[in-house]
């Protein structure tokens, strides 16, 4: 099992949540700190690739220009009611005879 040392700040304030009634315990406080960690490091990768994703876009000249920023907001509603539109479920009425 792997030694964990901590700092005696580190050691107050896991102290201060278990007295707190936060977690149970020392081991249950590390472990939602490990969790969250985790977490965390998955959405740096996911925002790292995004990155990319756009400067790839931008060399590749996939790129458009606005004017304003009233007309990139009124680019982006359109877009938004495309997409809604676009994945609205169909209703159809029929009429009986």
């Amino acid at each position: 099992m792997t030694d964990i040392h901590l700092s005696d700040s580190d050691r107050a304030f896991i102290d201060e949540q278990v007295e707190a009634g936060i977690y149970k315990n020392a081991d249950e406080a590390v472990a939602v700190g490990l969790r969250l960690l985790d977490s965390k490091e998955g959405k740096l990768v996911e925002l790292q690739r995004l990155i990319q994703e756009g400067y790839d876009d931008v060399e590749a000249g996939r790129v458009m220009a606005f004017a304003s920023g009233e007309e990139l907001t009124g680019h982006i509603l359109k877009m938004a009611e495309e997409q809604k539109n676009a994945t609205a479920p169909s209703h159809s009425v029929s009429k009986s005879a």
